[in-house]
């Protein structure tokens, strides 16, 4: 899906790239490129035509991952994307990626002069808060081995291209516990 079916699917409409009231560009990003880094403001909104990117915080001595995104979503460093400081996390490819981005400064613009965009970024913005809601209350209620469930059953797909140990990190658990895991599922 690109990213112009997305935002049709979101509006029911059926605009073309040039009735889209902000410029897009497509970008392809290698393996190990990091979107995002550390430190720096958020100035792009992006949408995951093909890939697999996730999203990391320093924690004290370590590093956690947030999130994965996949084909068919938005992301990016979305407190500094709106507030314009600097980011506490960092968004890295773990495949090569084809990716469509809006610059903010475009964005903003489109939000000023177009119901279409308001709209849009209300829509978008109600998805990515329900997203996050309810991870949070999945880390809060359920076990590792069901977030584990549930994130194979939505992204069976996508799974085989994360390394075991980052998906460890992401439930929170120690690689040798998401191999029993699985093993119990495949069982």
């Amino acid at each position: 899906m690109l990213f112009i079916d997305f935002y049709n699917s979101v509006l029911n409409t059926s605009f073309a790239y040039d009735d889209l009231p902000f410029p897009m560009e497509t970008i392809r990003v290698k393996k190990g490129t990091c979107l995002t880094v550390y430190g720096q403001v958020e100035d792009s909104l992006y949408f995951m035509n093909k890939g697999i990117v996730e999203m990391t915080i320093k924690s004290y001595m370590t590093e956690k991952i947030i999130d994965f995104f996949f084909e068919k979503e938005l992301f990016c460093g979305y407190t500094s994307f709106l507030n314009q400081l600097p980011t506490d996390v960092q968004i890295k490819a773990l495949m090569d990626c084809e990716i469509e981005m809006i610059k903010r400064e475009d964005l903003m613009k489109a939000y000023r002069n177009s119901l279409e965009a308001n709209k849009f970024g209300r829509i978008a913005t109600e998805h990515g808060y329900i997203r996050k809601s309810d991870r949070e209350k999945n880390l809060l209620t359920k076990t590792a081995e069901e977030r584990y469930a549930e994130m194979f059953k939505t992204h069976s797909q996508h799974i085989s291209y994360i390394p075991v140990n980052k998906i460890a990190k992401y439930l929170g658990i120690h690689p040798e516990s998401l191999s029993r895991i699985r093993s119990k599922m495949n069982s």
